[in-house]
């Protein structure tokens, strides 16, 4: 697992959001470095959900600030943050099923021979990125074409984080990329982190409510509740009681990392 000693490539300081007078987040500070995996965890309701929307630009903050690679910045749209490289992959993915996977990994963005609405799509060097990109952090697309529905869950997941990365991500935000899948493609996507980890300058942060999964992949930790930060550590710092205290089915980590290993 990484370790840094550089400047992070995203940090907060004292983010607040108020909707109203019910305040989401209070005072959350967050720093996350290149080549890290920064798991997010929380209980529903403890502001993850409000931080990485802040952070991708649907939201902003009531009061803090946020540097991108030690420079402030300020958000007011999506596009904004993608333009700074904060990718973020949601958990419905934005995927369509019913297209191929070249069309989904370049949607809104198709490359033509003539610029404008009317230009014909360069499709073969379209299916020939998408499947380079994708494998690079480890899958093997056989017929760039195949609708994506045909895909496992696992599979599209990885898509839409080789997408993020191919389009400029340095920051890559993953919400709940386990979530809802079998086991097989919990790992699958375990992997595809590792991979993109080993990268070295990309900034990953994992929201998670599976501590088992985060205590496997992730570096360092930052624990929500209520709004406010109530902990932050290295996966060193934690190994203790602390993390046993947090996950559930701790005899279960050895097998799934050994599986991971391979």
């Amino acid at each position: 697992m990484a370790a840094n000693t550089t400047e992070p490539l995203i940090e907060t300081k004292g983010l607040v959001k108020n909707f109203g007078s019910f305040t989401a987040l209070n005072g959350v500070d967050l720093q996350v470095f290149p080549g890290e995996v920064h798991a997010l965890l929380g209980d529903n309701g403890a502001g993850k959900s409000t931080l990485i929307k802040i952070l991708s630009g649907v939201f902003k903050p009531t009061e803090g600030e946020i540097f991108v690679e030690g420079e402030k910045v300020s958000f007011t749209s999506p596009r904004d943050a993608t333009g700074a490289g904060i990718g973020t992959v949601y958990q419905d993915l934005a995927l369509n099923a019913l297209t191929s996977v070249t069309r989904n990994f370049f949607l809104g963005r198709e490359m033509t021979h003539f610029p404008g609405p009317f230009g014909i799509l360069k499709t073969a060097e379209m299916d020939r990125i998408a499947t380079e990109e994708m494998a690079k952090i480890g899958i093997n697309v056989a017929d760039p074409n195949q609708p994506v529905g045909t895909m496992c869950g696992g599979q599209r997941q990885t898509l839409a984080i080789a997408r993020a990365i191919y389009f400029g991500a340095k920051v890559l935000i993953l919400d709940e990329p386990t979530s809802a899948l079998g086991q097989k493609q919990q790992m699958e996507v375990l992997k595809t982190i590792r991979k993109v980890q080993q990268f070295g300058d990309i900034a990953i942060i994992l929201i998670t409510h599976n501590e088992i999964h985060a205590r496997l992949i992730a570096d360092r930790f930052t624990f929500l509740s209520l709004g406010e930060v109530i902990g932050q550590g290295t996966s060193k710092d934690l190994e203790g009681d602390d993390i046993k205290r947090l996950m559930a089915g701790g005899a279960e980590i050895g097998d799934l990392a050994k599986e991971l290993a391979v």
